[in-house]
């Protein structure tokens, strides 16, 4: 069994130090039960940190503290620029504790530090700079109403407001936790809403110390409570709480259909960013090594734990081998390692259940005859790994292309007929994104329009930014994160009628 040294967390050292608590009105506590849970680095499988374990009851303490800072705390009365100041300030911390953040996501996640560093930390920054713009931006509208069974003489002026809605929870996944949280409490907060987070107990540190910066900040106490627990006790509780106005989920497809179910209690509003299966799409007359390059990137960036990664390869019949040659080549010459390790392409898998999950897929696909190119295989050394995977032979009804993976594995199919391309890329219950690879714009705009995705990529993958909507279509999902998009999640519209 091949072993390896793991790089000090230099940063990060000292937050991991004794055991962390639940972030409820302003102060660090114990859970009520005073139960804990182990957070585990998955490129090692020893332990990281002790956390107390939230449940139903500790939910309800921090709902009632979110209730309490929405009706009658500083943030119902503080002035919009003073709570975009905030917000901004939020992104400075996280900028300038950049380092010690990028390590704890690399050590609870798996995924490289370079990666954590460069996407996770620096977009989660630029979110919370982007949405603090908009804090003083919210406004309504005038209108001249139309009365016809009053008066012809009669007169009124109207207007509408856009309000907060109050108590807001979120329940963010394991795959880009310190971005996800970002995605979530920016708007959030701009809007003047008030949170109860639950990070996933799979990876809850980057929450807890985004907690403490955010204290730092000055959010006051009970604005925002971060409590980590298991999705059957304090993310259960949180979808059907009746106190609760609003949930955002991001995670399964199977799971956000248990959390729109809870959440009918109260009729709560409901977002959900949920799975993917998304196609990548490249045609004869695209730049080949482009697309090579492109498709791996969409597959094996962040282990392919990416909701929107492009993990079906429709590749044009004259191109086929030598893109499925070029993936398989840079597929090969990825380097595997813990995410500390400076060398690092692609770290594990988060955790043994994620790693069950996508061996079983790949036993799965080559029982129902697709061959792995390179791959297919778990990698012999401690922690999660699995080696980066190329599939062909695949039948569209197989598991293999049908369901979310969530890993580093590709499937790739030729294809000849150009007008059945959007009906095979279509081809799916879920939404999220796509890609399309080529020379000719007009192709690439035609084919958009005809994809039921929430993005679309032409001749790039993979790009995130705090100002383009993102969400999809289908079973991917209910309404859309950041964007000025995402602000209706958070908002409410009044309308107000004075008769003159």
């Amino acid at each position: 069994m091949a072993t390896t040294s793991v790089t000090p967390a230099q940063h990060a050292g000292a937050f991991l130090q004794g055991p962390k608590k639940l972030l409820i009105d302003g102060e660090w506590v114990d859970a009520a039960s005073g139960r804990t849970f182990e957070t585990v680095d998955p490129g090692t499988g020893e332990v990281l940190a002790t956390v107390a374990e939230g449940d139903a009851e500790d939910i309800d303490r921090a709902v009632k503290a979110a209730r309490r800072a929405f009706e009658d705390g500083p943030w119902s009365r503080i002035s919009p620029s003073e709570r975009g100041r905030i917000v901004h300030r939020i992104g400075d911390l996280i900028a300038e504790h950049a380092e010690e953040l990028a390590e704890l996501e690399t050590l609870d996640n798996g995924k490289p530090k370079a990666v954590a560093l460069g996407a996770d930390v620096a977009l989660a920054a630029d979110l919370f700079w982007y949405m603090a713009g908009w804090a003083t931006k919210l406004k309504g509208g005038t209108i001249t109403p139309s009365v016809p069974y009053l008066p012809g003489d009669s007169e009124f002026h109207a207007y509408t407001l856009r309000e907060p809605l109050g108590v807001v929870g979120q329940v963010i996944p394991w795959n880009f936790p310190l971005l996800m949280a970002a995605w979530k409490l920016g708007p959030a907060l701009a809007t003047g809403n008030t949170v109860v987070l639950k990070p996933a107990e799979q990876t809850p540190l980057s929450a807890l110390r985004l907690g403490e910066l955010m204290l730092e900040a000055g959010v006051p106490a009970g604005v925002v409570n971060v409590v980590p627990g298991y999705g059957e006790t304090a993310g259960a509780r949180l979808a059907e709480h009746p106190d609760v106005d609003k949930i955002a989920f991001t995670g399964s497809t199977e799971v956000g259909k248990i959390i729109a179910r809870a959440a009918t209690g109260n009729l709560k509003r409901v977002t959900l960013e949920l799975g993917g299966k998304s196609p990548n799409i490249v045609f004869d007359d695209a730049d080949v090594d482009a697309a090579i390059a492109g498709a791996a990137q969409g597959i094996f960036f962040n282990q392919g734990e990416v909701c929107s990664a492009g993990s079906r390869l429709y590749v044009q019949e004259s191109q086929f081998d030598r893109v499925v040659e070029g993936i398989s080549s840079a597929a090969q010459s990825i380097k595997v390692g813990h995410g500390m390790e400076a060398d690092t392409d692609m770290g594990p898998l988060v955790s043994q259940e994620q790693f069950d999950r996508v061996t079983h897929f790949l036993r799965l696909g080559a029982e129902e005859g697709a061959q792995h190119v390179t791959g297919g295989q778990a990698i012999d050394r401690p922690g999660y790994f699995v080696q980066p995977t190329v599939i062909t032979g695949a039948d569209a009804q197989h598991a293999i292309v049908r369901e979310e993976v969530f890993g580093p594995v590709i499937a790739a199919m030729p294809f000849s007929d150009v007008d059945d391309l959007a009906r095979q890329a279509n081809d799916s219950h879920y939404g999220l994104a796509a890609g399309i690879w080529t020379r000719d714009i007009s192709k690439a705009h035609r084919l958009a329009k005809r994809i039921k995705a929430g993005t679309v990529h032409i001749n790039t993958y993979h790009v995130f930014g705090a100002e383009l909507p993102f969400g999809g279509y289908k079973q991917s999902g209910w309404g859309r994160e950041m964007g000025e998009e995402v602000l209706s999640n958070y908002l409410e519209t009044k309308s107000v009628i004075v008769g003159l």
